[in-house]
């Protein structure tokens, strides 16, 4: 799987998770020039609090495109160490 934004990989991994329709991608299979930090948190309540990254790409900023948890609830603690997307990021394979 790929997540592509601004016609760049930002992540590759054949390790995904699944969750909600959504893509979890290892940490690691990110690349971190990509990933400025953001102050946004949202909280779901059977998955935990989220942290969010903004991505930049040649310039251009796509505000809060990613985000993960830091600390999932037992329910979701698949997800740890993984980060999912949205914002216009196509998750493809």
């Amino acid at each position: 799987m790929q997540a592509i934004w601004n016609n760049q990989v930002i992540a590759e991994s054949i390790d995904t998770v699944v969750v909600e329709g959504n893509h979890y991608f290892p940490i690691d299979s990110v690349k971190p020039d990509f990933l400025k930090p953001s102050e946004m948190k949202t909280s779901c309540p059977w998955k935990g609090q989220a942290s969010y990254y903004s991505l930049e790409v040649d310039g251009e900023l796509n505000k809060d495109a990613a985000w993960y948890y830091p600390d999932p609830k037992p329910a979701a603690s698949e997800i740890k160490g993984r980060v999912a997307f949205w914002k216009g990021v196509k998750v493809v394979e």
